[in-house]
C-alpha cells in the first residue's frame, strides 16, 4: 500500500474504532491514538520529503501512486505530494491533534461528534494528497458535508441558520467547481483527470479557459472567503463548537486557496493572466473589508471570523500576483493563519466555557482571574498583527515583498491598499486585548473563574510552539514551499 494512503486509512480505522468504542474513555483513547498517529505520520513524511529533495529527487510530485477506479472516464485514485502538500498535511495533523484535546470534555453525543469530526479530517487529508481531479473533488465534498451536522447539532447561538447558510453557499460553490472540473477534463481532450498530465499537455483552448477559469476559481474561492461570497464564514465560525471552528478556519478554508493555486491557476494559465485582475480586485476588497469589519464586532468569534476573511483574502491576493515570492508567501500565510486562528478559536472557546459570554462589552480584567489563558491570548493577538518572531510576520512580509515585485501601477497600488490591513489589524487586536484582559473585573461572578485545565494547556502550548517555531525558523519551510510553487508559477509567466 502507498505510504500516502495511510492519511486516509488511519481516519477510516478511527471511524471503525469510534463506532465500536464503549464509554467516554474508549472514545477519547481512539481519538488520541488516531490523531497522534496522523501527527507522527505527517512529521515522518516531512523528513522523508526533505531527504528525497536533498538526495536530488527531481520529480514534481513524490511518493506517487495510481490506481484506476473507472477506466471509461479515466478516473483514478492518484496521489502524490510536493512541498505545498506536505506543509498542508502537517498543518492539518497539528490542528486535528490539538482539536482533539480542545474537545476533551464535549457533551452530549460525544461519539457521534467525533465520528463526524474524523470524517471531516479524512476529507481534508485526502484532498491534499490527491492529484486526480475527480478524487480531489470527492474528498472536497467529504470534508464539507460533516460541517452541517457539526454546527447544527453541537453549535451554539443561531446554529441551524448558520449550518444551513454555510452548507448552501459551499454547495453552490461546489456546483461551479464541478462544472469547471468537467470543463477542464473535456477541454484537455477527455483523456485524463490527472492534474500533472493535463498541465503537461497544456492543450485547453484559450476560449474555453476563459469560461472554466472563473467558475473554478469562484468555486474554490467561496471556501476561501472570497468577497462577496464570504458571508457564510462569520456565521459558521460563530456558531461552531470550538474544535470545529479550529479545523474549519485552520484547515478547511485552506482548501480554497490550495485549489485555486493547484487547479485554476496551474491548469489555465492564459486565462489567469487575462482575467486574474478581476479576482485580484475582489481579494483586495476581502483583505481590507474583513479587517474593517473585525473592528466593529463585539463578539469574540465574529472578530476572529472577519479577521480570517482578511487573512484568507491575502492568500488569494498573493496567488494572483503570479510570482514565486508572493506564491511562497501565500502558502506561508495558509500555514500561519491556520495555526494562529486555531489558537484564537481554542482560547475563545475556553473563555466562553467559563464566562458564558463572548460579548466584548461584558468582559474585562480576565488577566487577574485566568492569567495563563490571557497570556496565550496576547501571544495569539501579536501573531495576528504580525509581530516579528511569530508566524504572521514571516508570511505577510513575504506576500507584500513578492506582490511589490510587479512593477506596473495597478498591482503596486493594490499592494499598498492591502498593506493598510496591517494597521487596521493592529487597531482591533490591541483594543480587544486592552478591553477584555486588563482593567477592573466588573463582573463579580468572573472573580471565581478557574484557569486552563491540563488538556486545554496542552492544546494551546502545542499551537504556540508551532506559531513561534514558524516565525523564528521559517527558512526550511519557505525553501520547501518555494521549490514546489516554481513549476506552477513558471506556467503563469506569459
Amino acid at each position: 500500500m502507498n505510504f500516502l494512503s495511510l492519511f486516509v486509512l488511519i481516519p477510516l480505522l478511527m471511524l471503525g474504532g469510534l463506532y465500536l468504542a464503549k464509554g467516554i474513555k474508549a472514545i477519547r483513547g481512539v481519538m488520541v491514538a488516531g490523531s497522534t498517529a496522523l501527527l507522527i505520520l505527517s512529521i515522518v513524511l516531512t523528513f522523508l520529503y526533505l531527504g528525497e529533495r536533498q538526495a536530488g529527487a527531481t520529480a514534481e510530485m513524490l511518493f506517487r501512486a495510481d490506481t484506476v477506479w473507472y477506466a471509461p472516464l479515466h478516473i483514478s485514485y492518484s496521489v502524490g505530494v510536493d512541498g505545498i502538500s506536505v506543509a498542508m498535511l502537517l498543518l492539518s495533523a497539528v490542528i486535528v491533534f490539538t482539536g482533539t484535546f480542545a474537545s476533551w470534555k464535549l457533551q452530549p453525543l460525544t461519539k457521534e461528534y467525533f465520528l463526524w469530526f474524523t470524517l471531516l479530517s479524512m476529507g481534508v487529508f485526502g484532498f491534499f494528497i490527491s492529484i486526480d481531479l475527480f478524487t480531489m473533488f470527492m474528498f472536497y465534498e467529504i470534508a464539507l458535508i460533516p460541517m452541517y451536522l457539526l454546527i447544527g447539532v453541537w453549535g451554539s447561538g443561531r446554529k441551524e441558520y448558520a449550518a444551513m447558510k454555510l452548507t448552501l453557499m459551499l454547495m453552490g460553490g461546489s456546483a461551479f467547481l464541478l462544472i469547471g472540473i468537467l470543463g477542464i477534463f473535456f477541454g484537455a481532450g477527455g483523456t485524463t483527470m490527472n492534474i500533472l498530465e493535463i498541465a503537461r499537455l497544456h492543450n485547453i483552448p484559450f476560449a474555453q479557459q476563459c469560461i472554466w477559469f472563473p467558475l473554478t476559481f469562484l468555486g474554490f474561492g467561496v471556501l476561501g472567503a472570497l468577497f462577496p461570497f464570504h458571508t457564510w464564514s462569520p456565521d459558521g465560525h460563530a456558531s461552531a463548537p470550538t474544535a470545529v471552528s479550529m479545523l474549519h478556519a485552520g484547515v478547511l478554508m485552506k482548501l480554497g486557496g490550495y485549489g485555486c493555486f493547484r487547479i485554476a491557476m496551474y491548469l489555465m494559465p492564459e486565462a489567469a493572466n487575462e482575467l486574474g485582475w478581476i479576482f485580484l480586485i475582489l481579494t483586495g476588497i476581502s483583505v481590507v473589508y474583513g479587517a474593517f469589519s473585525a473592528c466593529v464586532q463585539t463578539d469574540l468569534k465574529y472578530i476572529n471570523a472577519y479577521s480570517s476573511v482578511s487573512h484568507c483574502g491575502l492568500v488569494l491576493f498573493a496567488i494572483l500576483m503570479m510570482n514565486q515570492t508572493a506564491a511562497t508567501g501565500a502558502v506561508l500565510q495558509m500555514l500561519s493563519h491556520g495555526l494562529m486562528t486555531a489558537l484564537f478559536f481554542a482560547l475563545i472557546g475556553m473563555i466562553y466555557g467559563r464566562t458564558h459570554t463572548r460579548d466584548v462589552r461584558e468582559l474585562s480584567g480576565l488577566m487577574k482571574v485566568m492569567p495563563f489563558l490571557s497570556v496565550c491570548y496576547v501571544i495569539a493577538g501579536l501573531a495576528n498583527l504580525g509581530l516579528p518572531g511569530l508566524s504572521g510576520f514571516v508570511a505577510e512580509m513575504t506576500i507584500f515583498v513578492g506582490s511589490f515585485q510587479n512593477f506596473d501601477v495597478f498591482h503596486r497600488t493594490l499592494t499598498i491598499i492591502a498593506c493598510s490591513s496591517i494597521v487596521i489589524t493592529a487597531v482591533y487586536i490591541l483594543r480587544l486585548i486592552g478591553k477584555i484582559l486588563y482593567g477592573t473585573c466588573t463582573n463579580k461572578h468572573h472573580l471565581a473563574l478557574t484557569d486552563a485545565t491540563w488538556d486545554e494547556r496542552f492544546a494551546v502550548i502545542c499551537l504556540i510552539i508551532c506559531v513561534a517555531g514558524l516565525g523564528m525558523a521559517p527558512f526550511w519551510v519557505s525553501h520547501m514551499i518555494g521549490e514546489s510553487v516554481l513549476p506552477v508559477v513558471s506556467h503563469l509567466i506569459p
